[in-house]
């Protein structure tokens, strides 16, 4: 991973036309919210300020295409009606070296039993430190 090793590691997914990689880095800063999965919001919450979070573009590219870390503590999520619904806010660390397509996160070992790849529908997914660092060199070509 890039920078300061982080405490853990995420994946989020998007639909880069609603909001996506793009989108984080033009802003500088971001709040990720409207997850309503049960699963999803527990890992949401779970994540901690300095941890990485990786962007996973939907849709047609499938792919993961930039790094990202946690800037403070998730919080109630300000659009949801639930209370208990959380949000947290992201810093872009930068596009990765070439996007990484679902594919070749299938195909490759480090990811076999990952619920990236079982539940598939899951828009928070943790990664292990294998897993994030395998992405890295992925993306690096390795």
């Amino acid at each position: 991973m890039t920078a300061a090793a982080p405490s853990a590691a995420w994946l989020v997914k998007t639909e880069p036309g609603e909001y996506g990689w793009a989108d984080l880095a033009a802003a500088g800063y971001g709040r990720w919210d409207g997850v309503r999965n049960a699963l999803a919001q527990r890992h949401l919450g779970a994540m901690a300020p300095g941890d990485a979070v990786f962007v996973y573009h939907t849709g047609r590219q499938r792919a993961v295409v930039g790094e990202a870390r946690v800037v403070d503590t998730p919080y109630p999520d300000p659009g949801a009606a639930n209370p208990r619904h959380l949000a947290v806010d992201l810093v872009p660390v930068g596009p990765l070296a070439r996007p990484v397509p679902l594919a070749e996160l299938r195909a490759d070992p480090a990811f076999v039993g990952s619920p990236l790849l079982a539940q598939g529908r899951l828009s928070v997914v943790p990664l292990t430190a294998e897993q994030a660092q395998r992405l890295v060199a992925l993306a690096a070509g390795a």
